[in-house]
């Protein structure tokens, strides 16, 4: 006859329970609070090979279309002492789409155009941190540029930062510089 009070059951333990959040009166869950903890090049793939870089960046003028736009940006990421000088300009064959809050630069067909501002890079220094700005889903591109402010010259050959991240991750939409703009002036104020 078999022991009545000996278990037979060889099943392992249970786990232990989950660690208790950091903070228990959070109410953001662990989830979102690892993927701020994440870095941002874990989650966008690039689907496109980044070219491999053959020296410095370049500098001149930079077509820039989306938040490098804003003056107080390009002061605090440039560390210029006062407000750059920015024209008025745009360039043909490419389009925007978006990727989150800001605007992805794309090849388009010949009639498509995007307006924004030129600035005129003067450093290597500059470029390089307008680079890192940009992040590894853009890649400097050259492009033809057309000023808009009836000024000379009317027309230069300079620079682009061209998406090459993940296509998926891009949505229709159009990036209003006023409304960034103004969103960063209120986080700055906090």
């Amino acid at each position: 006859m078999a022991d009545s009070t000996r278990s037979t059951d060889s099943r392992p333990p249970p786990p232990p329970p989950p660690p208790p959040p950091e903070n228990p009166r959070s109410k953001i869950s662990s989830t979102v609070l690892k993927m701020r903890r994440t870095s941002p090049s874990h989650f966008f793939q690039s689907q496109v090979p980044r070219p491999q870089s053959q020296g410095p960046p370049p500098t001149g003028p930079y077509f820039f279309y989306g938040s490098l736009q804003d003056k107080g940006l390009l002061i605090d990421l440039l560390d210029l002492k006062q407000a750059s000088h920015l024209r008025p300009a745009y360039i043909e064959g490419y389009k925007c789409k978006l990727w989150g809050p800001y605007p992805a630069l794309l090849s388009g067909d010949p009639g498509d155009t995007v307006r924004g501002a030129v600035y005129e890079v003067p450093t290597i220094e500059d470029a390089e941190k307008l680079a890192a700005y940009e992040g590894p889903n853009y890649t400097t591109i050259a492009c033809s540029i057309r000023y808009a402010d009836g000024q000379s010259p009317t027309q230069a050959e300079g620079y682009a930062f061209l998406f090459v991240g993940n296509m998926r991750d891009l949505s229709e939409g159009s990036f209003d510089l006023k409304i960034w703009s103004e969103r960063r002036a209120l986080r700055r104020k906090k």
